[in-house]
């Protein structure tokens, strides 16, 4: 989970999504109660943090649309981010990536001169 947090290329699944849009939801109402009604507060600077936060939810915007198979770009329609955390995202492999719901299986390594494949057979070095 959050492996290239701001890129958009791949596929990210409805609780990674949910997880970055609660953390920009978290961030912003906190730099909105830091900076507050003041205009001439050095907390104002804060308010430039809100730059890096709106690219990582659009980064990770653009990656459950690619999921739901689809460009990055509807995730501007109103009321869309709904439609990004309810709906199930494609199944296996699209023009976008691997189905981030496929665990990617490593080789288990049991001594450093031995690799049991996933088919339970042993490669020697």
């Amino acid at each position: 989970m959050f492996r290239a947090p701001f890129s958009f290329e791949g596929r990210i699944r409805r609780l990674e999504y949910g997880i970055s849009f609660l953390i920009y939801l978290i961030f912003i109402i906190f730099i909105n109660i830091v900076i507050g009604d003041d205009e001439d507060s050095i907390y104002n600077l804060l308010g430039l943090g809100a730059v890096p936060l709106l690219w990582f939810l659009w980064a990770q915007g653009a990656k459950r649309c690619h999921d739901l198979g689809s460009n990055g770009w509807y995730q501007i329609v109103p009321f869309y981010f709904l439609v990004l955390i309810f709906r199930q995202g494609e199944e296996g492999e699209n023009y976008y990536g691997d189905d981030p719901r496929v665990p990617k299986r490593e080789p288990t390594y049991i001594r450093p001169e031995v690799i049991v494949n996933q088919d339970g057979s042993n490669n020697e070095i």
